[in-house]
């Protein structure tokens, strides 16, 4: 889809919008059919928490005709204690990753169900790997291993496994993607 324009989060309305596309594919807000199709989201945040986030690192969003139609959410490493569910992937990216590696946390990533399987998925990621390879070495995400819509779609875009456990009865994959264009 070319008129998708793919962009930082810049205005109050656009934070909204996320939220509004995030409350529509979180895991139990949708059927247990839609999750193992199309995916699913685990984190919900509040307005004032994806509006920290963004003003410390701003969000990826991908906006067609003046709406958000998909988001990669930003989340630096002081944001860890803000969502309790993330704390274990923090940790366990401390244990794995040499501590001379910069990194950014892509805090969740969605695609409004209508401009699913148009590449706006790896504009996405693309987007972001260009606004972060000057910062970050990499961009550190973690899938639930259920999750197998967003497991094959990040290998698609170039992520590896980092590593893997289990937390709250979940087993995680963490992944790394590489912000170096070499």
């Amino acid at each position: 889809m070319s008129n998708i324009i793919y962009k930082t989060a810049d205005t109050n309305v656009e934070l909204y919008q996320i939220l509004e596309l995030q409350r529509k594919n979180l895991s139990f807000a949708i059927t247990e059919k839609e999750r193992s199709r199309e995916g699913f989201l685990t984190v919900h945040h509040d307005f004032e928490l994806i509006k920290t986030m963004n003003n410390a690192c701003a969000h990826s969003i991908a906006v067609y005709e003046g709406k958000v139609v998909g988001y990669a959410l930003s989340m630096a490493k002081n944001f860890r204690k803000d969502i309790e569910l993330l704390n274990p992937m923090f940790e366990n990216i401390e244990k794995n990753l040499p501590l001379d590696v910069s990194y950014i946390v892509m805090g969740q990533i969605c695609v409004d169900k209508s401009y699913r399987k148009q590449g706006i998925f790896r504009g996405l990621y693309e987007f972001m790997k260009r606004q972060m390879q000057h910062t970050f070495d990499l961009i550190i995400t973690e899938v639930d291993k259920k999750n197998n819509r967003s497991m094959n779609a990040h290998h698609a875009v170039g992520f590896k496994p980092l590593y893997s456990y289990r937390s709250n009865d979940q087993d995680w994959e963490i992944l790394s993607l590489n912000t170096n264009p070499n």
